[in-house]
């Protein structure tokens, strides 16, 4: 559904609602509507604004998909291969391997956010 791609694209780009909505020019609490599937039925305008913002198109945002995300193969090449057979072999489960990915999403999100803070900085100077 729609709201579960604009949060899943939100929070893979790293971006907070708040931040989101800022950046978009959009408002924060239609937007959390939309996530949480109480709004279904946002404009065309609304929903390009949030589009160019996270760095897709309409197309992926009503259907799933888009011409310019066509499903391609992914293979796994041998490296892979073994590092996921060796985390295994050590132990590690799914669900670490999901709070692993989690844990790195918010260290990239925690590096743009004081990236961000120090550009504002060196602006106010």
């Amino acid at each position: 559904m729609l709201g579960e791609r604009l949060k899943r694209l939100r929070k893979i780009k790293g971006y907070s609602l708040s931040e989101l909505s800022e950046l978009a020019g959009v408002s924060k609490s239609y937007l959390s509507y939309l996530e949480r599937n109480i709004q279904t039925n946002p404009s065309l305008q609304f929903l390009n604004k949030i589009a160019v913002t996270l760095e897709t198109d309409l197309d992926f945002l009503l259907n799933g998909e888009s011409e310019d995300d066509k499903p391609e193969v992914l293979v796994l090449d041998e490296e892979w291969k073994r590092l996921v057979q060796r985390a295994i072999a050590e132990g590690m489960s799914k669900e670490d391997f999901i709070h692993f990915k989690e844990y790195m999403e918010f260290q990239k999100w925690q590096g743009a956010k004081k990236s961000k803070s120090s550009k504002e900085e060196e602006e106010e100077a």
